[in-house]
């Protein structure tokens, strides 16, 4: 069969515009609540006995509740991949969940990371990680990737990347999930920020590849995005897009223990010559460049104050509460548009007149216009005599 993507585009052009990509997630069942798996002590975690903890028990939205808030990860857990099940009664419970905690959401410095592989994201969030854990934040680690639909893993899948970060008592961290659009990770990807932040984490990690449209996901859920690089290879060969630099509030040269000091300030100097290129934020901040080792820990220090000096500064100028706004607005309009997208393309006479009208646009019988404006007529004629 022909994929959908030829009428895609103008499809849902003629349906809603200047919205973003698509949702299609297909993870259907919650985690067990397995005995044993809870890792959190009695001192963070005082009621967590009582919590169901049978292997596969089902929980109520009091449970859901009450187990977030005393911080029981497992139960945690759960509730997030409610949020990614493509059930209804799993979606309708998740939301209940957030609206039970949506005034006491908010609060957490949330950080976008991203960066190709190898240029040791990984390591940079575990050693950053532990550093703000150890000045007593709490963080949730998060990760947008859709190539795990094809691989079948996400970035973040191997926790022993961050074997100290995923042992600590102080540390949440939450792969993507293994099959959905871009879309759908997103969607899932705001909800989780709503419940890591109403089980108390101040900090959020969000991690993406670095290469494509996940960033401007990533950008539009998070209040200071950081861009990792490497010194000594070209923009063509870390795959970076002027698109992700020009987003950057910050980027840190990472590997610096393994540069020589001359392409290193080089480095520096190339990448703040093209940030300057860039039209000043609104925000009043002046992005920065900066050089680090995540296996060292030189400059992570410099690094966690800069981002808190962006926040200072951004809550004092009102820039903060404003981003958060537009990106809550731009979030409903993202969700409008995945929800009517699910709808058309799931309706069961769209399903099996698709085929034939991508054959006709595909032979240069049809127009992708016209192939649109008829599968369309067919949706809404369906949907509109609907007894």
């Amino acid at each position: 069969m022909v994929s959908t993507p030829l009428l895609y585009c103008i499809t849902f052009n003629i349906i809603i515009q200047d919205i973003v990509p698509k949702e299609n997630p297909d993870n259907d069942n919650p985690l067990p609540l397995s005995k044993g798996k809870e890792h959190l002590n009695s001192a963070i975690n005082p009621k967590r006995h009582q919590h169901a903890e049978k292997r596969g028990a089902t929980l109520s939205l009091d449970d859901y509740v009450n187990g977030i808030k005393s911080g029981n990860r497992t139960v945690l857990s759960r509730a997030i991949t409610l949020i990614e099940s493509t059930k209804t009664e799993h979606r309708d419970l998740a939301q209940k969940i957030i609206e039970q905690y949506l005034p006491a959401t908010g609060h957490a410095v949330r950080v976008g990371i991203t960066g190709v592989p190898g240029v040791g994201k990984s390591t940079f969030i575990e050693t950053l990680g532990n550093h703000i854990i150890d000045r007593g934040r709490r963080l949730a680690v998060l990760a947008i990737d859709p190539s795990s639909t094809r691989s079948k893993g996400s970035i973040l899948g191997d926790k022993t990347r961050m074997e100290t970060l995923a042992r600590s008592d102080h540390a949440f961290i939450r792969p993507s999930p293994t099959s959905g659009a871009l879309g759908g990770i997103a969607r899932t990807t705001r909800e989780t920020i709503y419940l890591c932040e109403a089980a108390g984490y101040d900090t959020i990690f969000i991690e993406t590849v670095g290469v494509g449209q996940s960033e401007t996901a990533v950008h539009s859920m998070v209040d200071f995005f950081l861009l990792l690089m490497l010194a000594g290879a070209g923009d063509e060969l870390q795959g970076i897009k002027r698109g992700i630099m020009e987003m950057a509030d910050a980027i840190a040269i990472n590997k610096a223990d393994e540069t020589e000091q001359k392409a290193l300030q080089q480095a520096v100097g190339e990448y703040q010559r093209a940030l300057h290129l860039y039209p000043e934020s609104e925000s009043g901040w002046q992005p920065r460049v900066t050089t680090c080792s995540a296996l060292t820990s030189d400059g992570i220090t410099e690094i966690w104050e800069l981002i808190m000096e962006y926040v200072e500064l951004t809550k004092k100028n009102g820039y903060f509460d404003s981003k958060r706004k537009r990106q809550a607005k731009y979030w409903m309009y993202d969700t409008i548009k995945n929800r009517l997208e699910n709808h058309f393309f799931g309706h069961p006479k769209i399903k099996q007149l698709t085929p034939a009208m991508e054959k006709k646009v595909l032979n240069g019988e049809l127009t992708s216009f016209r192939a649109a404006q008829q599968l369309l007529d067919q949706y809404f004629n369906t949907i509109q005599n609907k007894p």
